[in-house]
């Protein structure tokens, strides 16, 4: 799997769906904020051409709700995005930076 770096933290892309995931769009976008290094998941889907971003944690980190859960991440799909949309997820591969 390709590797990636944002805010000094270290991701892997996961899964692509329809090649939605544009690596210059998502360093625009994590630029100018360190919201997303509390999360173990960066999901992104596009709608009427821009990206969205949404943070996800893993079913064992404290931090989880189920508005976040990893786990639902297929229900966040099906009725949050926007129908059959391009999406991907990068998964955070140190975990040091997590808060």
């Amino acid at each position: 799997m390709k590797k990636y770096k944002y805010n000094n933290n270290e991701y892997e892309l996961i899964d692509n769906y329809k090649d939605g995931f544009d690596n210059e769009e998502v360093t625009n976008k994590l630029a100018e904020t360190d919201y997303f290094d509390y999360y173990d998941y960066i999901v992104g889907d596009w709608s009427y051409g821009k990206l969205r971003l949404k943070g996800f944690n893993d079913s064992k980190n404290k931090n989880v709700k189920k508005c976040n859960n990893y786990n639902n991440l297929s229900d966040y799909i099906k009725n949050e995005c926007a129908y059959d949309c391009k999406w991907f997820s990068l998964k955070k591969i140190n975990k040091e930076n997590n808060k």
